[in-house]
């Protein structure tokens, strides 16, 4: 198809495989001279009148409609516009030319349907103007006061947000303003977050890659400033993992607010793949009906762990410890012990592994260090030895594990039952946590337990 002319601008190269390497460079379509020149403002357009290639009115623009594939920058699908009563779709394939005042469509024989949102579509005045967007690169949550369109790759597509109040004055008040574009208050597309349409689903650019190599208290900050269904959207966009290590960074109350807005299932689902430790600080704040509701939908046995933690005072062992052990027997080699630290490398490891005899029962904590020392052939066995791990149970006062951490120094103490088998692990960052509620004051440290 050739692509569809805005007056007065020349024509734009085909950019398919560069648009892609512009996500995280300063270089973006909107440093090209071509792009800026060429903008139109989506805001400007709505109303405007759609004519056919003889220039004879057909309606008037009620919406733009965009696809989103793998593209960075969203091509227009098609056009909403009103012919008397009537709300009618025509093909963005239609397009001739696009400017600030008319849409000219390339024919004069035009087959008006019935407006039906599909699946990977969004409308970008119902769904994006005036909605909460997240800009990646700048860490922050934004309102869009308007959308660009720019000639790309052969196609229209949205190349840029308008964040600024001269756009947002201009909508409100038409003609206060001029209805020129403000590239200068622009973000370009690729470093935007579009959370939602209107049907919930959501819809990204290619930023959601961008986001995967935040910290987790930068996505927990840029969550908190979310509202509503934008702030689920967002979580959405995340992965599993990382979206759990975000909502470990939240403030208390911020998310104990999310969780109330969120179905049961997505609630059980992120406190799953969290550490065990802050799913049950979590729950306990939650009523018991809530808290309920979310352990149905959990797994059988993760719930059941979770709701023994919960069951724990908070000014006890058991209420600060996590449960994630790499638990070994004291037979197995040091090569099985290693590759159990490399087979979970991907979450927060332990320094160590937790050794037992053949009853379950607490013998060692051995040190990667020493691990990596011995022959991979050797037995843990032949490792046992001073100093031993310190040990407290589940019902140890708070003050009493301080105590143990400032004679044992170590970065951990083991958590037994009354048969001395390790059920959980309390970490230093717990126990700062755990100081920090006592006081008042939550800090950003969160635990960092291991998977068993």
């Amino acid at each position: 198809m050739k692509a569809p002319a805005i007056t007065g601008v020349p024509g734009v190269a085909s950019v398919t495989n560069v648009t892609k390497r512009l996500v995280g460079r300063k270089d973006s379509v909107l440093a090209r001279k071509t792009v800026r020149e060429s903008l139109v403002s989506v805001a400007g357009l709505i109303g405007r009148p759609v004519r056919d290639n003889n220039g004879r009115d057909i309606g008037h623009l009620v919406d733009i409609v965009v696809r989103h594939s793998a593209d960075t920058y969203p091509p227009v699908s098609g056009l909403i516009i009103k012919v008397e009563k009537r709300k009618s779709f025509i093909n963005g394939a239609r397009i001739s030319s696009l400017t600030q005042d008319e849409i000219r469509l390339s024919t004069t024989k035009i087959n008006l349907e019935d407006f039906q949102r599909r699946e990977g579509e969004s409308l970008l005045d119902a769904d994006v103007l005036d909605h909460q967007i997240v800009d990646v690169d700048g860490l922050r949550v934004v309102r869009s006061s308007d959308l660009y369109l720019a000639p790309l790759d052969k196609e229209i597509r949205v190349v840029g947000v308008d964040i600024s109040f001269r756009s947002l004055v201009r909508r409100l008040f038409p003609g206060a303003l001029s209805r020129r574009p403000t590239p200068e208050h622009v973000i370009d597309w690729a470093t935007v977050a579009s959370l939602a349409d209107g049907s919930g689903v959501v819809r990204t650019s290619s930023s959601r890659s961008k986001l995967s190599q935040l910290r987790p208290a930068d996505l927990a900050d840029l969550i908190e400033d979310l509202e509503g269904r934008e702030q689920e959207a967002f979580i959405e966009m995340l992965e599993p993992e990382l979206a759990a290590d975000a909502l470990e960074e939240m403030e208390d109350d911020e998310l104990q607010g999310l969780l109330r807005g969120l179905p049961a299932e997505r609630s059980a689902s992120l406190l799953e793949k969290m550490e065990p430790d802050e799913s049950a600080e979590i729950l306990r704040d939650l009523t018991d009906d809530h808290r309920e509701s979310i352990f149905q939908e959990m797994d059988t046995k993760v719930a059941r762990e979770l709701r023994k933690l919960v069951s724990f005072d908070e000014k006890l062992a058991g209420g600060i410890m996590t449960t994630h052990l790499l638990i070994t027997v004291e037979t197995d080699t040091v090569a099985h012990a290693l590759k159990l630290l490399v087979d979970n490398r991907e979450r927060d490891i332990s320094d160590g592994v937790v050794v037992v005899d053949s009853r379950g029962r607490l013998l060692d904590h051995i040190q990667v260090v020493e691990l990596v020392a011995a022959k991979p052939t050797a037995t843990l066995a032949t490792l046992i030895g001073a100093p031993f791990p310190t040990a407290v149970t589940p019902e140890t006062k708070l003050e009493e594990v301080i105590e143990e951490f400032g004679n044992n120094r170590g970065s951990s103490i083991i958590v037994i039952d009354e048969k001395k088998k390790p059920v959980g692990r309390i970490l230093a960052d717990d126990l700062v946590d755990a100081l920090a509620d006592e006081s008042g004051y939550r800090g950003t440290s969160q635990g960092n337990g291991v998977l068993s």
